[in-house]
């Protein structure tokens, strides 16, 4: 079985994201005491996130039994 060719490049789409938060952090920060503050309220804020996390305490409560 070969390698496939990679579609993206994850550390490039990882910098870019980390990019355009600081950038959306810069615009609000008065809202926020921190950085970390300012993650954990946009972390709030999103749909995915938040199914994503339900995921994750799901399988940690399966792994847990």
């Amino acid at each position: 079985m070969g390698m496939r060719t990679k579609k993206f490049d994850c550390v490039q789409m990882k910098n870019h994201i980390q990019r355009e938060l600081r950038r959306e952090y810069q615009a609000r920060k008065a809202e926020f005491t921190s950085y970390a503050d300012f993650l954990n309220a946009t972390a709030d804020e999103s749909e995915e996130i938040r199914i994503f996390c339900d995921k994750v305490a799901k399988a940690k409560t399966v792994a847990q039994s």
